[in-house]
């Protein structure tokens, strides 16, 4: 436990050592904040409320709604991020986000129906995922190198902590108002909170300080074909030729590392199988025995599952940076994959195939546990990820990759809803499905071996 506290201690330290790092760690919690608030207010809204009963197509359909169009344009906007003044991009985002969830919650007040909702919606994520790239852009510019790792871990941790703290305040204020679209509006309102906080953590930062090139000492530096020096105006025609050429340079980026093709292969693994496990999990605690199985039932149900998973997530954070410097980045990833295979077979398969009674009771605890040790198995992916990201590639293209990541988180996980719903029955109950899932990561580990074969390959090639 020494190294851990050791390694804690030396995130701690960084951000607390580095005014700039600390401001822009507060503009990811604040943001991480109104994102738990508004995806629980969203789910009391339309998957849990009585008022607006969904079958598992709606559902998928609301998530695709949600995240597929954001992930169809994600990389080519993060080109901006890679030429345009992050700090103008990111309050811009932040004050765009607090009224569009304010014109949410006047939706939902006013009993707009539900496809206008995620139309709102969409917007509201689209730019949520839009800042998350944009931060983690910015965070080589005001940290040393060095430091990144435990830093990115103590950043996870207590980012994690503000999502759950965030959804359990949507649960709270629904729980006390009661279900409906009264109490769903209230609970967005709430989350207004995290962008208005965050543009103003914003505003804070001097124009150019968070790139793209900006001069900060800290080994920051501008690679060929970098965008224009923040402070200078923007060529809009080489602006829109990068917009445009985003997806390419992104994925050509990713390529060439063989450490960042494995990360981008573990994530999207793990993404495919959570949307498979998120669509059991909602149709599951929808089922009318749910709440006699002890876990409880709907939105609560729903909010029980995402704090513990929420709890392996922090547990990640803790040990990726202990497992990176004895396992090395690309087997990182691997344990990930192999713990999530195991628990998927061992720990979600129940909930399948078990009866109601003491059976589902059961089924329903392991699959709580499986929430958990999965939250730590991704969370590795991600945050072992992330450090590959932000110390192999250089500043010119990072938003790019970040965004592409982005676009790999969305639309896995969209498209595995999308066919899930197709095949799952409404009780959730179907063991190939589940299955399915955990032959998704035997893929994945797949995929990180042949990126190992061909990353030794090419170390055997003699130069010249």
């Amino acid at each position: 436990m020494t190294g851990v506290r050791e390694r804690w201690d030396s995130g701690a330290g960084a951000i607390r050592a580095y005014p700039a790092a600390l401001r822009l760690a507060l503009v990811r919690f604040a943001a991480q904040f109104g994102d738990g608030v508004f995806q629980a207010a969203l789910s009391g809204a339309i998957l849990f409320n009585p008022e607006r009963e969904t079958d598992p197509a709606a559902i998928a359909a609301g998530f695709a709604v949600l995240l597929l169009p954001y992930s169809l344009i994600g990389p080519y906007a993060g080109a901006l991020l890679d030429r345009l003044d992050r700090r103008r991009v990111l309050l811009g985002a932040s004050l765009l986000r607090l009224l569009l969830i304010v014109a949410v919650s006047l939706s939902l007040l006013g009993g707009a129906s539900s496809e206008l909702l995620l139309i709102g919606a969409l917007a509201v994520v689209g730019i949520s995922r839009f800042v998350s790239a944009g931060v983690s852009a910015a965070l080589p510019l005001v940290l040393p190198a060095r430091l990144l790792v435990p830093t990115n871990s103590v950043l996870a941790t207590v980012a994690s902590g503000c999502a759950a703290g965030g959804a359990a305040v949507a649960v709270a204020v629904i729980g006390m108002v009661g279900a409906g679209d009264t109490a769903s509006a209230l609970a967005v309102a709430v989350a207004g909170s995290g962008p208005l906080l965050g543009a103003l953590l914003v505003a804070g930062f001097p124009p150019g300080r968070l790139g793209p090139g900006a001069d900060t000492g800290l080994g920051a530096h501008r690679g060929p074909g970098a965008g224009p020096r923040t402070g200078q105006p923007a060529d809009l025609a080489a602006t829109a030729r990068a917009v445009a050429a985003g997806l390419r340079t992104g994925a050509v980026a990713v390529w060439r590392s063989a450490e960042v093709t494995t990360a981008m292969a573990g994530i999207g693994a793990h993404r495919v199988v959570f949307g498979i496990n998120t669509l059991v999990m909602v149709l599951v605690l929808r089922r009318p025995d749910s709440a006699a199985a002890g876990v409880g039932a709907g939105l609560l149900g729903f909010g029980v599952a995402i704090g513990v998973t929420a709890a392996g997530m922090l547990l990640a954070a803790v040990l990726t940076p202990l497992l990176i410097p004895r396992l090395g980045r690309p087997r990182t990833v691997l344990a990930g994959l192999v713990l999530a295979t195991a628990v998927q077979l061992t720990l979600v398969t129940p909930i399948a195939v078990a009866d109601a009674g003491p059976a589902a009771q059961r089924a329903q605890y392991l699959l709580l546990a499986g929430a958990f040790l999965l939250g730590l198995a991704g969370q590795t992916i991600k945050l072992t990820g992330d450090a590959t990201m932000q110390l192999d590639i250089d500043d010119t293209h990072r938003g790019q990759v970040f965004a592409l990541q982005d676009t790999v988180f969305n639309i896995t996980f969209v498209l595995a809803l999308a066919a899930t719903a197709v095949v799952v029955p409404a009780d959730g109950r179907s063991l190939p499905v589940v299955l399915v899932g955990a032959g998704c990561y035997l893929a994945g580990i797949a995929a990180v071996l042949l990126v190992g074969r061909r990353a030794r390959a090419e170390v055997r090639v003699p130069c010249g």
